[in-house]
């Protein structure tokens, strides 16, 4: 027998790459005959999607490479534009039954400091829209996707619901929503709406987010409340609603002089020993007048004016002042102290009335999609679309995941460690972006969203100054110690009222009139924070320049 033929170990690896590639082509073809819709831009984009006519969205799309791939998509290509630009579908897609997926790619290759790079699933055109002349107008069913902007930095999940009582479309935003990632990797954004009324966001194929369409955690709430206030109702002439009224019965005391100062001079107080007689400032006897200086059309020439040097040593130069001191006998204006209001009814408020528009529906009432639009304002350049996909099952979603994204996203992420690695990154800079990650998540944390917008405007100043790392670190700290003991000790104490003596006795005496006196004007009350030095303040003359 002949000797067997051995493969070379290289031609095998290339038949085992073609094989696998084979294997993810046919994968892919057989998910995209169960796909409602799947666009990759492996061809231009131009017969297939229509680009808005409108002037205001002069932004110019291109069918372009994603950096570092053979792969293409739809390229954002300038700043600072309005882009619009919108796919029908072939066939309405119902949103009422069964699992909806909706996904999509994008690669912010440089960056995201402020603009969306969402999608709008649109509804039928017999909703009032044209593809032409699709904008900002054009009504949709579902908005999804990142849109990152100062105090903004989510990736939103919109949906709007027709009200069945009065007809009217109301905007529901998912609340709390995840960040957008802050690297320029492809990232997928997946949506899945199952018949449950459940919405889950998975982000890179993790899941970020899951929430009931039907509950709170929506705002507005999807369902309005019951009652709300009479928009007819008024309040009544007669109601009263001081809680407390001055003491009509309460007189003046003889005593009390309104018109006594809030400080007087200072009679015991002496001259300081060494107080020089000498003006604080002297002409400038190294100064002369200049030779084009014309009398008749300057004005007369003054030396300009300098620190008087015998003052120096002295503990002030001029006319010594006595200065002044608070004045014990000082009240200020009288008021009649405060009771309480017999007729106080409390704060008025009109009556609940039964909400016209309320209603009860087990499930959203979601209208179809008809057509895909990405409709954004922008400030950056170099946003990616790719493998925009719907489907009626989340494994195909993930099939596509695996096939489409994962083997770029994979690439990528292998090139940053390595360029890191290069610019000897892996240290401190590794360590910051590692922190900022983390910090994202942190702000993503239910209990911390009032403060989310201040996590993140601290995050994007970090990521900015990269010195200032530790100092954020330092901040976000103290919002979240903050945050966990007033959620321990149930708020904020109120703090001790200080009152500063000028005399004990006149303090007692007066103390019961000025708290009844609540609109006493704080300017006259104020004692002043400083009190008079021996030593006048040196004022600066006006001096003409040479």
């Amino acid at each position: 027998m002949g000797e067997r033929k051995r493969i070379p170990l290289g031609m095998f690896a290339v038949l085992l790459l073609i094989s696998a590639s084979s294997f993810q082509f046919l994968c892919a073809t057989e998910d995209a005959d169960d796909a409602i819709f799947y666009e990759s831009f492996d061809e231009d984009f131009q017969d297939r999607w229509i680009v808005s006519h409108k002037e205001e969205y002069s932004g110019v799309w291109k069918h372009a490479k994603s950096e570092g791939h053979d792969d293409h998509g739809l390229l954002v290509s300038e700043k600072a534009r309005k882009y619009a630009i919108v796919k029908e579908l072939d066939g309405a897609v119902s949103l009422k039954d069964g699992t909806v997926v909706l996904q999509f790619e994008t690669r912010l290759q440089n960056g995201l400091e402020c603009g969306g790079a969402y999608i709008k699933y649109l509804r039928p055109q017999d909703a009032g829209w044209k593809s032409k002349e699709f904008d900002n107008e054009s009504p949709y069913s579902i908005m999804f996707g990142p849109d990152k902007c100062g105090a903004t930095n989510k990736v939103h999940f919109i949906f709007k619901h027709k009200n069945p009582k009065t007809g009217e479309y109301v905007e529901h935003h998912l609340k709390n929503p995840p960040s957008v990632p802050s690297d320029k990797l492809t990232q997928v954004y997946t949506a899945i709406l199952k018949p449950n009324n459940e919405v889950q966001i998975l982000l890179d194929g993790e899941k970020k987010k899951r929430r009931l369409l039907k509950c709170d955690d929506l705002n507005p709430p999807f369902r309005p409340p019951k009652t709300i206030p009479d928009p007819d109702d008024k309040k009544p002439e007669d109601w009263d609603e001081r809680e407390k009224i001055p003491d009509s019965s309460a007189v003046k005391p003889d005593d009390w002089d309104e018109n006594a100062p809030l400080e007087i001079v200072d009679e015991e107080a002496e001259k300081p020993e060494g107080w020089d007689n000498e003006p604080e400032e002297i002409d400038d006897p190294e100064a002369t007048k200049p030779e084009d200086w014309d009398d008749e059309e300057d004005g007369e020439w003054e030396a300009p004016k300098i620190e008087n040097p015998k003052c120096e040593a002295a503990p002030g130069c001029g006319e010594w002042k006595r200065p002044t001191k608070s004045n014990p006998a000082y009240k200020g204006k009288w008021y009649a102290p405060l009771i309480e209001n017999p007729a106080y009814k409390g704060i008025w408020k009109p009556r609940d009335i039964p909400n016209p528009a309320y209603f009860e529906l087990k499930k959203p009432d979601f209208e179809p999609i008809a057509a895909i639009g990405i409709e954004i304002w922008t400030m950056q350049d170099g946003i990616l679309f790719d493998n925009i996909l719907i489907a009626k099952d989340d494994k195909i979603a993930e099939s596509y995941r695996e096939t489409t994204w994962k083997p770029k996203f994979s690439v990528e992420k292998e090139k940053q460690k390595e360029e890191e690695n290069e610019a000897g990154s892996s240290g401190i800079a590794g360590f910051q972006k590692k922190v900022f990650d983390i910090l994202y998540k942190i702000a993503d944390i239910p209990f911390l969203s009032a403060y989310k917008p201040k996590i993140h405007d601290l995050i994007e100043k970090g990521q900015e100054q990269p010195n200032l790392t530790v100092g954020i670190l330092v901040a976000i700290l103290v919002i979240f110690v903050s945050i966990f003991f007033r959620i321990i000790f149930g708020g904020k104490k109120q703090p001790t009222k200080v009152e500063t003596k000028v005399e004990k006795t006149n303090v007692e005496s007066s103390s019961s009139n000025k708290k009844s006196g609540e609109n006493v004007e704080n300017e006259e009350n104020k004692e002043k924070e400083e009190s008079s030095s021996s030593a006048p303040a040196r004022r600066r003359s006006i001096r003409r320049e040479n």
